[in-house]
């Protein structure tokens, strides 16, 4: 992905509140930077926030955390979370960092739930390791989960779905619990679902929205 390179992005980073600076020394350290004990979720690929935002000012009582790699489009959520609809969230922190790092900032058991949300699909056979739903990744959540742990995952890429529901059918220590081709439309799994900017654009165009939900066994 190539993304046009906003020259201030670094210094809003930097200096915006609601970013953890040191990843590393976050690590195990995540009741101290939200100061309480409350569930943390995490959202990997977070894009411009709406998604993630949305959920914090429904669940007020759970801490979100966002990643996002493109520091061109974490300014985006950052200046969304700057308005005056999301300003006042304090149980949300925002990580500039790639998804191959989780394991470095994150202690077995700190995170709750993972949301991945459109995520890209490299459809290249030989990119397949780098989907966010590969075998490789789910090692990857599997350190940071608790037994019992959810990953969630949306995407309108139906191939990609597949490919993502056959790696976790396949994949020991994990259990696929739900899934559906049209999220929409399937009134248990869509009760309570907040839209990414992705979500409302594809589902406006006609484009079923594919859901699973997984546990780490």
């Amino acid at each position: 992905m190539r993304l046009r390179n906003i020259p201030r992005a670094d210094g809003v980073i930097k200096s915006h509140p609601m970013v953890v600076q040191d990843t590393q020394e976050s690590r195990g350290n995540w009741e101290n930077i939200f100061g309480n004990d409350r569930p943390v979720y995490l959202e990997i690929g977070m894009g411009k926030g709406r998604f993630l935002m949305n959920m914090a000012k429904e669940h007020p009582l759970v801490n979100f955390v966002g990643i996002e790699r493109y520091s061109s489009v974490l300014l985006r959520a950052l200046e969304k979370y700057d308005t005056e609809e999301y300003k006042d969230l304090q149980n949300i922190r925002f990580l500039c960092m790639d998804a191959t790092e989780i394991e470095n900032v994150f202690n077995q058991g700190e995170i709750r739930k993972i949301y991945l949300n459109f995520s890209d699909p490299w459809p290249k056979a030989r990119h397949a390791r780098r989907r966010l739903t590969s075998g490789t990744f789910l090692d990857r959540y599997a350190k940071i989960l608790p037994p019992g742990g959810n990953l969630e995952f949306k995407t309108d890429n139906t191939e990609l779905f597949r490919f993502s529901l056959e790696e976790i059918r396949e994949k020991e220590g994990w259990r696929l619990d739900k899934y559906t081709y049209d999220l929409h439309r399937n009134d248990e799994m869509n009760q309570g679902n907040i839209m990414t900017e992705y979500e409302e654009k594809f589902s406006s165009l006609g484009n079923p929205i594919n859901k699973l939900i997984a546990t780490r066994l």
